[in-house]
């Protein structure tokens, strides 16, 4: 994956950012940030959602293994209920580059806006398919939120969380409807706000 289009940024360190974890109605929104070393290339990054499982795994420890820095951090489900989803992103990015081992000179942000950060920023819609390091950060926030959600199925088995990752699937839809809500629900998000007022009403 080239980065041509953005021979622009300024020299130094650039950090790729990319959060997952929006559309669910269960646990934490996950962001990475990235900055990746030239001198240790990593062939096949692209946009987390279009590899295998098992190529997101192994790029997942090879961007570990090969990057100048790297950090994953998250918004919690009761910052998500708190904030709104699209702040809890924010912080979470924020989160991931405040962790960075090495301090970025620029960043590029997935998405169409940038949260605060302590240094320059540039929004770059589908980045994740376009910029290495957004690529690499895609790969770990997405990796570490399907785990997260494995983690959830081995303590819920009945929910479906290792086929459906939280999202609003009929599956997770009907899970909630006939087993209730979970602590790590988002309750802000309507199907749970809605299965949470009927509860209440037994």
């Amino acid at each position: 994956m080239q980065n041509t289009e953005f021979d622009f940024r300024p020299q130094g360190h650039t950090a790729g950012v990319d959060e997952v974890g929006r559309g669910p109605l269960i646990g934490d929104v996950v962001a990475a940030a990235v900055i990746l070393d030239p001198l240790q290339p990593i062939q096949g990054l692209a946009d987390s959602k279009a590899l295998s499982e098992k190529k997101r795994e192994r790029l997942y420890l090879e961007i570990k293994q090969k990057a100048l820095a790297w950090c994953v951090a998250s918004a919690s489900p009761s910052e998500i209920d708190e904030l709104n989803i699209l702040h809890a992103s924010m912080l979470a990015m924020q989160r991931a580059v405040a962790g960075l081992s090495v301090v970025p000179d620029y960043a590029l942000v997935d998405g169409n806006r940038c949260p605060a950060l302590p240094c320059p920023s540039e929004p770059v819609v589908k980045g994740d398919a376009r910029v290495a390091e957004i690529s690499a950060a895609s790969i770990l926030a997405k990796v570490d939120r399907d785990r997260q959600m494995l983690a959830l199925h081995e303590r819920y088995p009945d929910y479906g969380f290792d086929r459906h990752k939280g999202y609003p699937t009929p599956q997770h839809l009907e899970a909630l409807e006939r087993l209730g809500a979970l602590p790590e629900h988002r309750r802000s998000f309507r199907p749970v706000r809605i299965r949470l007022e009927q509860s209440s009403h037994v």
